[in-house]
Order: structure tokens, then sequence, then C-alpha cells
């Protein structure tokens, strides 16, 4: 190529009209961007959260929505003076001042009572870590149900009369009765748990001190001896006479003699 034909090239209006408007396409890109980022992020504006608390989701709605703002429901809560529906916390707070389109996370009041599952204490557990337990999950305690057994120890959990397992779903309004040992067994002693939750000692416990609670067909029968039998003719005083034997009798055989 001769410098005459790469200057021609170089000065050549179709080389710098697409010069020219790569240049523009890269410009409006820019300012597309800093202006669209502007508004998606309402740059510039905001507006106050009002209050929505103790009020129910649809008054919610409405309020949030007059101010340009969504709400969604982020968890579920019970208070048993409130009514079901109604708004229990917000999140951001009444007050706080957000852009617009922002969204609002409440927790609602639900329309019942919450169910939890019973956590594994029963045999696996003490009077005091059951306890805690319990309480931190919100369930409500009577007082403990004292039962032969060791001193401190779970054996069971009854709600309104009904013994309960590990997992079962009861609501935190009910009362829970814990079924604890009072230590009045040793380690060593078998103990078995046969109906509602009664135990029983096995055989050779002080049976005043400690009573035996048992069903009747849990009771081992024991095999009854055999009577002996009585020969009549032994009987003192008996007017029976003893039979003669029907068995013929010898027959003397002569010698050969």
């Amino acid at each position: 190529m001769t410098a005459k034909n790469f200057f021609k090239k170089i000065f050549s209006l179709y080389l710098w009209g697409n010069i020219l408007a790569m240049i523009v396409i890269v410009g409006l890109l820019a300012l597309g961007v800093k202006y669209g980022l502007d508004l998606y992020t309402h740059h510039g504006q905001s507006v106050e959260v009002p209050n929505i608390i103790h009020k129910t989701y649809n008054e919610a709605e409405d309020i949030l929505d007059d101010v340009n703002l969504e709400i969604l429901v982020s968890d579920t809560d019970y208070v048993k003076t409130l009514p079901p529906d109604c708004v229990l916390e917000q999140s951001p707070t009444a007050g706080d001042v957000v852009k617009p389109g922002r969204a609002v996370y409440v927790k609602i009041n639900a329309s019942h009572t919450p169910q939890k599952p019973l956590p594994d204490i029963i045999d696996n557990s003490s009077l005091r870590d059951a306890q805690s337990r319990l309480m931190a999950m919100g369930f409500q305690l009577g007082e403990p149900e004292y039962i032969p057994g060791e001193r401190e120890w779970i054996y069971g959990v009854k709600c309104r009369g009904k013994q309960l397992s590990a997992g079962d779903l009861v609501s935190v309004e009910d009362l829970l009765i814990i079924q604890v040992g009072d230590g009045r067994r040793d380690l060593n002693d078998q103990v078995t748990l046969v109906e509602n939750n009664n135990y029983y000692y096995d055989e050779g416990e002080d049976e005043e001190e400690k009573p035996v609670r048992t069903r009747t067909h849990y009771k081992r029968q024991e095999p009854q001896p055999a009577r002996p039998t009585i020969d009549r003719r032994e009987i003192a005083g008996s007017t029976e006479a003893p039979r003669e034997s029907s068995a013929p009798a010898p027959v003397a055989v002569p010698s050969g003699d």
C-alpha cells in the first residue's frame, strides 16, 4: 500500500463517520445509565413510614399504598387480647425515612393459637432442663406430677389428661404437666410402665411404703401344685372293705419225683 492510499483511507468520511457514531452511542448509554439509575432508585426522593401497628392487614395495605410503599408479611404470632389479622410489628418502624417503593415487613397476629412440637425430653432430660426448654418455646407449665422413679428424671408429659410423645403438636395455650421421678427407688431397680404412666416395683420392695399398681392381666399366674392321690384304704376308720384282687391264685405244680 502506498502512502497516498494510506492517507486517503485515514481521512475518509466513512471511517470518521463510524467513529463519530460509536462516540454518540457510548455517550447515550452513559446518560441512560445515569438518569435511569436515578429514576430506579428514586434519587432525591423520600417518604416517611407511617405507623400501622394494630391496624388490620387491609387497612395497613391502604395506608402504605397512599405513600407509595409496599407491605410484605414476614412472620405471624399470636396475642390473645388483639384481633386476628392485625399488625403486631413493622420494619422499618414508624417515622423512618425511606425511598418510595420500599417494602415494609410486618408481623401479623394469627387467628388461632400456634401449635409447636413437643421436644424430646421424655426419658431424656432432668426436670430443670425440661422446664427451661419448654418455657423458652412458650409452653405453659403446671405443677409437676411426682411418680416413683429416679429423682428429678422426666418419665412423661401430659396435656388435658392425655399422654404426649416427642413431636406431638401442642397449643402454647394448653397446660403441660411434667411427670417426674420422686427418688423413691434405687437406680438398679426395674420399673415397668403399665397404664396411664403408673409405675410399679419389682417383688421384694416394701409394699406398705411403695404400693404396687398393676393391671390384673399383668400378674403372673403361678402353677398350682397337683393334688396328691389318696388311697381310700389308708383312711382310718374307713367302712369300705378292700377289694379282693381279681388275679387268679397260684396253682401248685406237682413235682416230677
